[in-house]
């Protein structure tokens, strides 16, 4: 059986093309909407809400998993981390589809700024008066409003009533929430930063198909900043890394007895 962990949609391209010569999977998202999207799908099993260390080896032993692949997005670090250590104690093969990065091509420009945490993102925030657009996702709610910023913050988050209650929660106000699901066009990234006089926006780099590509260069053609929360690095020596979806697929179909 192969497992799959899901948090991309390329996890899903991937989905589909093993179900060109295969439904013996298991599938795994962490939540009920992420389940909600795999309808269409062929799958022997599959888990829709999250897995810790012991749940993640638990399932995988009972469902005779043999390979593992892990399409989780790319800051899900302490996911990725989890199921390279089931792997590793059930010796399971595990293959990593890493999305690849399309921030190399602005490096050059003053006003996309890449920062390794928030603390350093606090700092190159300091001379930044105006509105600020954050595109990083309900998850970094937290680490945004714990930097204390005196600047309107606009938060574009994902329209679900979960996530708009935990807005809700912590004081945000209804007139600073966005609730779109992405990713957005370059126009409409373009049109959210006009309307709110937007002076920066927080992203992360979630590559082409999290479309990074449009929220910066719609930053760049504004003239605002594109301030960039960098991937942690991870080490994945001794482990099949790919960043094309069909020569991933490719692969597997190489695996005997799955």
């Amino acid at each position: 059986m192969i497992g799959l962990i899901l948090g991309t949609s390329e996890g899903r391209k991937i989905l589909s093309l093993l179900n060109e010569f295969t439904s013996d999977i298991f599938v795994s998202t962490a939540t009920e909407y992420g389940g909600e999207l795999l309808k269409e799908y062929k799958y022997a099993y599959m888990n829709n809400k999250p897995l810790d260390l012991n749940d993640l080896i638990s399932e995988l032993r009972e469902k005779g998993v043999k390979v593992l692949v892990d399409a989780s997005h790319p800051y899900a670090v302490e996911v990725t981390k989890n199921v390279i250590k089931a792997c590793n104690e059930l010796n399971i093969e595990y293959i990593r589809y890493e999305r690849p990065s399309c921030i190399e091509e602005f490096k050059s420009e003053d006003k996309v700024v890449e920062v390794k945490d928030y603390d350093e993102l606090k700092l190159k925030l300091k001379d930044i008066n105006g509105t600020i657009l954050n595109t990083t996702g309900s998850r970094s709610l937290d680490k945004v409003l714990g930097m204390g910023l005196n600047n309107r913050i606009i938060y574009r988050v994902l329209p679900s009533v979960k996530v708009i209650n935990e807005c809700y929660d912590k004081n945000i106000d209804l007139a600073d929430i966005i609730a779109l699901k992405g990713p957005i066009s370059y126009e409409l990234n373009c049109a959210f930063i006009k309307d709110y006089e937007a002076e920066a926006m927080l992203l992360k780099d979630s590559g082409r198909e999290g479309g990074t590509y449009e929220k910066i260069r719609a930053c760049l053609d504004c003239g605002i900043y594109a301030f960039i929360i960098g991937r942690k690095k991870m080490d994945y020596n001794n482990i099949n890394v790919f960043y094309n979806v069909n020569e991933l697929v490719k692969y597997i179909k190489t695996i005997k007895n799955l």
